[in-house]
């Protein structure tokens, strides 16, 4: 056969001489290295990548060399770039161990590709192109197969460790975060910030440097996604669930499908609403990585200087703490899709902006506390000290905070009125606060005497 036929990849077999498949690519993972077990002291270096050729067809490549001709090889084409695979040998699939960290194909083969052997080249033939690049917009699962997002929160940890199909909107895309392993190895983290007619914010947690390429490309609020074989998880820290990108999962943006359509209409009704602009700021970050110590006066003169959020730790005294006002305004009842405040007794969420008013009522309860921080220099007044914070704070649960007597709960806010604390914060400029500045408090807890000095006699230098 000639090298310059191309075989569909639902025509492959292992018999076929020198095949030549072309496709785009729809998935593609980072070059890895692992000891080369024939060479003692040496590398194997290794990338997958996914393309597809038809509507229902599509094949996993993994290309396997040593380091400079991977590298090479993997920034010669990226998601979305349509390839010729020359030569790959067509080998049968074992589903359960080769597509243990590749994504799912209807194929009974994956293509291996070796320097010897193999090449992989843009396609040069503009018209094949054409006909390709549409397949990006057609999701590698049932179109109506998916989770909204509200259908996940529902579930809440019941679908932790779940790996499942979601259709959303992109809401916002953050900036990459490097960082280094224990073992000194570097890293990236990009998180976006998903939402859906039921859900207004929910975070998609992407690791791989060829996904983040491939986020970074989006319009926020304009652009719609069919996340095929996404991770879903609890995030302890945040108290919510969370998806995640791995070498599994394939990303469909702007999918061409009835569903699709409906959503990308109904997120620009949300955007043009105004119901997305009060939650749209840059996420939280690790407390851990929170180490800028700012008095209460340098907190509010960097945020008079800049509009940006920053965040920074404040070694400081709680001057406010309403612990011992009414029951309801410390505990607070909320809808879970739009945040907006609701009594339980009506049953419905009163906000006419709300994504889900059409559907049954969904509540979160937790504290939700205004706080006063001072010291020397000032005081930052109605910083919020919300759950989960507030639970690590105090402490104690909201049922069992909501046992106590007032008498009881009197005494339990002296155990912090007054008291030094480290204080990690989130500042952000608002409107809504006569200073102009809001603060939000991410952790806090005693501060240890030895560590205040420290910090504060640096600050007075």
């Amino acid at each position: 056969m000639s090298a310059q036929n191309n075989i569909a990849i639902c025509e492959l077999h292992p018999n076929i001489s020198h095949p030549r498949v072309v496709g785009v690519v729809i998935g593609k993972t980072d070059v890895r290295s692992f000891p080369d077990r024939k060479n003692i002291g040496f590398d194997r270096f290794t990338f997958s990548f996914t393309v597809k050729d038809s509507p229902d067809y599509f094949i996993n490549v993994s290309a396997w060399g040593n380091d400079g001709f991977i590298n090479v090889l993997s920034g010669s084409f990226n998601i979305g770039e349509c390839v010729v695979v020359e030569n790959p040998l067509v080998s049968s699939k074992d589903p359960e161990k080769d597509e243990k960290y590749c994504p799912t194909t209807p194929s009974l083969y994956r293509l291996l590709v070796s320097e010897a052997h193999s090449r992989v080249l843009l396609c040069a033939d503009m018209d094949t192109a054409d006909k390709l690049l549409p397949l990006l917009h057609l999701p590698v699962k049932d179109p109506r197969d998916f989770y909204s997002l509200g259908d996940i929160v529902a579930n809440g940890q019941s679908l932790d460790g779940s790996v499942l199909n979601i259709l959303a909107a992109v809401r916002s895309i953050a900036e990459p975060k490097q960082f280094t392993t224990s073992d000194g190895r570097r890293g990236q983290r990009l998180e976006v910030k998903l939402f859906d007619d039921s859900v207004t914010s929910f975070s998609l947690v992407c690791w791989d440097r060829e996904a983040i390429q491939l986020i970074q490309t989006l319009v926020p609020k304009e652009t719609v996604l069919f996340i095929a074989d996404a991770k879903i998880s609890f995030d302890s820290f945040r108290n919510c669930m969370a998806a995640t990108v791995n070498s599994k999962t394939i990303v469909t943006v702007n999918p061409d499908t009835k569903e699709a359509g409906l959503l990308f209409s109904r997120a620009k009704e949300m955007s043009s609403s105004g119901l997305l602009v009060d939650d749209d700021r840059p996420d939280d970050m690790p407390v851990d990585s929170i180490t800028d110590v700012y008095t209460v006066n340098h907190l509010k003169l960097r945020a008079q200087e800049s509009p940006e959020v920053f965040f920074g730790l404040t070694y400081s005294f709680i001057s406010k703490l309403d612990l011992d006002s009414s029951i309801s305004r410390v505990i607070k009842t909320k809808c879970a899709r739009c945040k907006y405040q609701v009594n339980e007794e009506l049953q419905s969420c009163t906000n006419p902006s709300c994504p889900g008013r059409d559907q049954p009522l969904s509540l979160t309860t937790g504290f939700d506390l205004t706080v006063d921080v001072t010291d020397h220099t000032g005081t930052l007044q109605a910083c919020s000290l919300r759950s989960p914070v507030a639970e690590k704070t105090l402490g104690c649960t909201i049922e069992e905070f909501t046992g106590l007597t007032d008498e009881q709960r009197t005494a339990f806010k002296w155990k912090f009125l007054l008291e030094r604390c480290k204080i990690h914060m989130k500042v952000l400029p608002s409107t809504k606060v006569r200073s102009g500045v809001r603060g939000m408090i991410l952790a806090c807890s005693l501060a240890d005497p030895g560590e205040v000095k420290q910090h504060m006699s640096a600050l007075l230098q």
